[in-house]
């Protein structure tokens, strides 16, 4: 099936409420029952047809009430402020699992989802260092994150690790990290000490993009 070219390329920071490694990322329940937690993609470059998506974020927080794939999830979705109309739409397209096949993270997840909250277009502050294990995310009177290394619980040292999933849906490889995040309103939760990743990833109308 032909669909309209398009591709979104940059760095992703994620956390959620489970331990480090997220048992969710192997077919595991997640670790306190239900799933919570939220995410950036900062698109360093990007189209959607004639469409430029360039220095955009997009983000999200979300709940699930058991594992992510028995569904019943609410989400709500954050888009830069900046976006023109023609990108907001052309992101609502990515994001709703248009123009693309069934098997891309956004047809994935978005199929577990039960309740949407309309989008929020606001600033968004992004940051993140790879080499470091840190990051940080934050739209002002919703939500915030930020990313730290995991710690040696006796030396207290920086302890460096890595999944790779050779055939994985979201990604393909993500550095680590621990952490801490809050969010008010509609989905609100408070967690901090928990599983974090930082990831490049680039997304087209078949999945995950190879680089």
């Amino acid at each position: 099936m032909a669909y309209v070219d398009w591709m979104i390329k940059g760095p992703k920071i994620a956390a959620c409420n489970c331990n480090y490694g997220c048992p969710c990322e192997f077919n595991a329940p997640p670790t306190n029952d239900i799933c919570e937690g939220l995410e950036a993609h900062r698109i360093d470059e990007g189209w959607f047809g004639d469409v430029r998506l360039d220095g955009l974020i997009i983000g999200a927080r979300y709940r699930w009430p058991g594992p992510v794939h028995e569904g019943g999830g609410i989400v709500q979705g954050f888009i830069s402020a900046a976006a023109t109309d023609a990108q907001r739409e052309a992101l609502f397209q990515i994001l709703e699992g248009k123009e693309q096949e069934p098997t891309t993270p956004f047809n994935i997840y978005g199929s577990t989802i039960e309740t949407e909250y309309d989008p929020i277009f606001a600033d968004i502050d992004f940051a993140c260092d790879f080499d470091a294990r840190t990051g940080h995310f934050k739209v002002p009177g919703h939500m915030e994150m930020s990313l730290e290394p995991i710690r040696n619980p006796v030396t207290g040292k920086p302890h460096p690790a890595r999944i790779v999933l050779p055939e994985g849906f979201e990604f393909r490889t993500a550095e680590m990290a621990s952490g801490t995040f809050e969010g008010v309103g509609e989905i609100a939760f408070k967690n901090s000490g928990t599983y974090g990743f930082l990831s490049e990833i680039a997304y087209g109308p078949y999945g995950v993009i190879e680089q």
